[in-house]
């Protein structure tokens, strides 16, 4: 079946459809030759015919791909072959085809070698001599062998690239840590959809109120935060005329309407929430949340999952209370309220797939100290210590530098912080060294008693 092109009836009970969540691609495996139409079909839907694998494979899942997979197989099933075991089949491949260009390579280094040996012991060609042409002809055999063989050996060393990539990269799509990023980025998509869910909510909510002729033709040039309240051209009909302002509103009421109701972004959505889920099973068990629970926890929960401007407070010491201008997202409740106690919060973070960040110990307090040297680590060597001198000036004079010319360090003992900028009395400036700052219109700090300070500049060395 080297041909995507196929010739034959009864299509449903011939093809086989396919789903793999680990690259997110449709497969059809058709089992006879398509019809034209039926194969015009397939390709405008953007499936590619793989030769080797004898497959038609869509880049990616969407809903009309999804539909006319269903209408030519019937349904679709999950795909047994694992993403492993593919690019395990791919390297294989690409294993045999370095092979044979070793094979090929070896075979015009032995052609190269036997010609060459018509010039051993450096036989030249005799100018002139009835043997002056054969040889001539003999030495471009012999260069255009070496030349294939180098190509040859060149395409092999290739494809044992492509077959060492294709492994790494299979290993990188399963790493623990790309498929953390591969949750965020789901996540990041499904807010992206539910903003826009949320935008046709508060459209609604606005036109409602706005009835009069006057003011729908204001309203239709304005814009809300989450976006404008009507189609970019509408302000221009309006006035030239070309549609009424109760007629626009009317417009603008069924495009919001239409996109709250869109079943193309339902089935994104609940498409998915089922690659979160996927992708949570196989990263391991999502940590329950234990600890006190408060709004703010709640407020970062639902804005994860895209709810706008989420507000949380608590009803009584076991109930809390999420509210929302729009309507919250539906895998949480379709409503703009939901109250739960807090062990039902707990369940439902839980089975979202949320777990609360847990807090990050606070970095150590920045000192102002009167001395001479402060030392630390050093920011690029580890195991080396960097003195700074310690120049005194005024807030307002710091605040005079740029970001990248000033900053915090820690110290060397790594109980506090102090601050640090460019030196502002070295000339040329480019070429000024950081110091260590002390505030003369601050308040100095005790000094600690720290080997990261020294009160002289001797006993830095």
């Amino acid at each position: 079946m080297s041909e995507p092109q196929f010739l034959t009836s009864e299509i449903a009970m011939k093809i086989s459809a396919t789903y793999s969540p680990e690259d997110h691609k449709l497969r059809l495996y058709p089992s006879a030759r398509l019809d034209s139409e039926t194969y015009q079909r397939v390709k405008e839907a953007g499936f590619v015919w793989a030769p080797k694998q004898e497959l038609f494979v869509a880049p990616k899942w969407s809903p009309s791909r999804d539909d006319l997979a269903i209408e030519l197989g019937g349904e679709i099933e999950a795909e047994e072959m694992t993403l492993a075991e593919r690019a395990q089949a791919k390297a294989h491949r690409l294993d045999e085809l370095a092979g044979r260009r070793h094979r090929e390579a070896n075979a015009f280094q032995r052609a190269a070698q036997d010609l060459s040996e018509a010039f051993a012991f450096g036989q030249p060609i005799l100018v002139g001599h009835h043997s002056e042409r054969k040889a001539r002809k003999t030495r471009e055999r012999m260069q255009s062998a070496m030349t294939n063989a180098n190509k040859a050996a060149k395409l092999a060393n290739y494809w044992l690239y492509r077959a060492e990539g294709v492994q790494l990269h299979a290993n990188y799509k399963n790493d623990p840590r790309v498929r953390a990023n591969r949750i965020r980025t789901l996540l990041a998509e499904l807010r992206d959809m539910q903003r826009e869910i949320n935008h046709a909510h508060l459209c609604l909510a606005a036109w409602e109120k706005i009835t009069q002729d006057e003011t729908i033709k204001i309203a239709v040039g304005r814009s809300l935060p989450t976006g404008p309240l009507a189609l970019w051209d509408m302000w221009g009909k309006v006035e030239r005329g070309d549609i009424s302002a109760q007629d626009a509103r009317l417009h603008c009421i069924d495009a919001a309407t239409g996109s709250i109701s869109s079943d193309k972004r339902r089935r994104y959505i609940e498409h998915t929430l089922n690659r979160l889920s996927y992708e949570r099973e196989l990263l391991g068990p999502v940590r329950r949340y234990d600890g006190d629970l408060t709004p703010v926890i709640l407020q970062a929960f639902a804005r994860e999952h895209g709810a706008h401007k989420p507000q949380a407070r608590a009803v009584d010491a076991e109930t809390f209370m999420l509210e929302s201008e729009a309507t919250l997202p539906l895998h949480l409740a379709n409503d703009t309220k939901l109250s739960l106690s807090a062990e039902q919060w707990r369940d439902l973070m839980q089975s979202a797939g949320y777990e609360v960040p847990r807090e990050k110990d606070a970095l150590p307090p920045i000192l102002n100290l009167k001395t001479k040297v402060l030392r630390s680590w050093h920011r690029y060597h580890r195991d080396q210590v960097q003195t700074f001198r310690v120049v005194e000036m005024t807030k307002s004079k710091y605040a005079q530098f740029h970001l990248e010319q000033r900053g915090c360090r820690l110290s060397f003992c790594g109980g506090f912080r102090f601050r640090i900028c460019i030196d502002p009395n070295h000339e040329p400036r480019h070429l000024a060294p950081f110091v260590a700052v002390f505030f003369t219109d601050a308040k100095a700090h005790p000094m600690p008693d720290s080997v990261a300070t020294l009160e002289n500049l001797d006993g830095a060395q």
